[in-house]
């Protein structure tokens, strides 16, 4: 591994203008991060990976770097690009390895983080290095939210959150877990007990429908769900998936590990919506693919299925008459998700839009004033780089807030 990382470092042309910077979402200076790494700065590099992203050792390992950083060189142009998600991961991995914080002198306010997915891990993390006493309530048993609880092992070894939660720590963040919000506590509650302001990132855990018959039946099943503990459910040798998104990449090649023998995605469209690394390597994991193909009814035998047409306008026509039944023995729906409302149910003053999701101004800052979100609650699924982006603005936002109370 590190032969290979030090030689895709060498390749690297260090450019005046790094079109690989502006493929990263998060703007990682990625040019000086290499030749820091080949100088011998290693310390120095991760430490600048950090500070940038906090999340930089999970970026490297589940962003879509093909089509961001990776997919931006130059040198992919005619050949291949420099691997620099491998150059990242090694610099991020050792950096982290290293890494130990000393609890910062207290500034005297209290922050709640709702929820310890991409978003809250990095508010908190942002604002517990300024000094502020931080607590993070989490409705599962475990921190991580989606990178936990959403994305295989294969893909995220779930030893890097655990190296989070004790850096968490160290940085004084309490951690509750089995906490919902809205449920025993309320926001109100939360207020009344000396918190000077809340952040909400709870990301979009409640799967969509596809409203048709058969949904209800008891061979179907949610992808957010069977993502959380694939271990609980007994699929059969014959699955369909139904939708191919990277969620619907993750499902099928987590099936595949678990012991099922044929894996089927059918896709509604000519092209999947996942990236094109995770459908070549659901593909090379033995996944099979129907393109064009609407579900109409899920039987306790399979899935009934129309014909599409997909028109250069990029709409879509269902032929009728092409009616087909596929056998499996079980279906999970892989169409996204939005947002639970149980903290919004019992909540007032809190706005959100037609999908559910929580309104916020460009800082994060929600129509209740003291409350802050970001991640996919606001923004709806998105990558991890992003609710990172973002999440360090509010961040930013959090702090000139808490610092105007004392004017």
């Amino acid at each position: 591994m590190a032969l290979n990382v030090v030689s895709e470092a060498r390749r690297c042309l260090n450019c005046k203008k790094p079109m690989c910077m502006e493929g990263c979402p998060i703007s990682t200076e990625i040019p000086k991060m290499i030749q820091m790494f080949l100088n011998g700065e290693m310390e120095e590099a991760g430490e600048m990976l950090f500070d940038n992203n906090p999340l930089s050792v999970v970026c490297s390992l589940v962003c879509s770097h093909e089509k961001q950083c990776q997919g931006h060189c130059v040198l992919g142009r005619k050949g291949n690009p420099v691997h620099i998600s491998s150059i990242e991961n090694y610099i991020s991995t050792t950096y982290l390895d290293r890494l130990k914080f000393e609890k910062p002198e207290s500034n005297g306010k209290m922050v709640g983080i709702v929820g310890s997915g991409p978003a809250g891990i990095t508010i908190a993390i942002e604002l517990a290095r300024r000094g502020y006493d931080v607590t993070i309530f989490e409705s599962k048993d475990k921190i991580g939210g989606v990178l936990r609880y959403g994305i295989p092992e294969f893909r995220l070894p779930k030893t890097i959150l655990e190296k989070y939660k004790s850096l968490m720590l160290e940085l004084g963040i309490k951690i509750r877990p089995n906490a919902t919000i809205g449920g025993a506590i309320s926001i109100e509650d939360i207020f009344r007990d000396g918190y000077d302001a809340l952040f909400i990132g709870t990301g979009v855990w409640k799967p969509n429908s596809l409203r048709i018959k058969g949904e209800s039946l008891g061979n179907v099943h949610y992808a957010i769900a069977y993502l959380i503990n694939p271990d609980e459910y007994n699929l059969g040798d014959n699955l369909i998936i139904i939708g191919a998104g990277n969620a619907a990449m993750d499902v099928a090649r987590t099936a595949i590990r678990k012991g099922v023998r044929n894996v089927t995605v059918f896709n509604r469209s000519d092209k999947v919506a996942a990236s094109d690394l995770e459908y070549e390597y659901a593909k090379f994991d033995g996944v099979d693919f129907e393109f064009c193909k609407i579900p109409v009814e899920i039987k306790p035998d399979g899935v009934i299925f129309k014909d599409s047409v997909v028109n250069e306008d990029g709409s879509i026509e269902e032929v009728e008459g092409s009616e087909k039944l596929y056998p499996s023995t079980s279906v999970i729906i892989s169409i996204s998700q939005g947002a639970q409302d149980q903290i919004l149910s019992r909540t007032k003053g809190i706005d959100t839009n037609k999908k559910g999701l929580l309104v916020t101004n460009e800082y994060g800052e929600t129509t209740r004033e003291g409350i802050f979100a970001s991640g996919d609650v606001v923004k709806g699924a998105k990558t991890v780089v992003e609710a990172v982006k973002y999440s360090k603005l509010v961040a930013d936002a959090m702090d000139e807030y808490m610092q105007g109370l004392d004017k």
